[in-house]
């Protein structure tokens, strides 16, 4: 097994639908931009509220990459 060095940026990932689809938007998003993606560690869930319902989930993670050799 290899030894790998990492990077890990944060994140927000946003849905109108669930928490779920807010990380999948924001994994796949990120993924577009950074190569060699390889976790994410979920730290913060928060939302917009409008007329008294949930309008947006926001889920800030750290997404890790490894880094070229």
């Amino acid at each position: 097994m290899e030894n790998h060095v990492y990077k890990k940026v944060e994140i927000v990932g946003t849905a109108e639908t669930s928490i779920e689809d807010a990380i999948s938007n924001g994994v796949e998003r990120a993924g577009k931009s950074l190569h060699n993606l390889d976790w994410f560690e979920v730290s913060e869930i928060r939302g917009a509220v409008r007329g008294g319902k949930v309008s947006q989930y926001q889920v800030v993670m750290k997404v890790g990459f490894r880094l070229d050799e």
